[in-house]
């Protein structure tokens, strides 16, 4: 049973909750969904705390490990990738081009004074850029201690 607001005896034509529903959705707000800048799917990112290293997985399917570029400026760790493609078909008469343009770029803020930077390594296997990232000694953590009692 829907509840429709009156205004005196009579009805709104036209539900402004109606228009909010269906102008307001996420389908029209881009800011908010998974897309690079130049409307690009964004690879998902899977990222798993050990007690040891940080282990982060990127599913990007098609690209090869050149494609790839991985930076750590101080806490910030970057993943990046720029491809282009371009093919063209010479003929007698005319000549057809095809551009492509594949962009991403993924940024994460790691914690301070915990990750090992000097010992990060990435491989690209089987379509996923693996990233291992090891925890400095001091920040491992420690199995529980048993205190004595006295």
């Amino acid at each position: 049973m829907d509840l429709i607001k009156r205004n005196g005896n009579h009805v709104p034509s036209f539900q402004r909750s109606f228009f909010d529903d269906i102008f307001g959705r996420e389908l029209f707000n881009w800011e908010n969904n998974n897309f690079s800048t130049t409307s690009t799917t964004l690879p998902s990112v899977n990222i798993k705390e050990t007690a040891d290293t940080y282990e982060v997985e990127v599913a990007a399917p098609g690209l090869e490990k050149k494609d790839f570029k991985v930076t750590l400026d101080g806490n910030l760790l970057t993943i990046s990738s720029e491809m282009e493609n371009q093919q063209a078909d010479e003929q007698q008469n005319f000549t057809r081009r095809e551009f492509s343009y594949q962009a991403f770029q993924r940024s994460f803020q790691l914690p301070k004074n915990v990750v090992d930077a000097e010992n990060i390594s990435a491989r690209y296997e089987n379509g996923l850029l693996l990233l291992s990232i090891p925890k400095k000694e001091e920040a491992k953590q420690k199995p529980p201690r048993l205190i004595e009692i006295r």
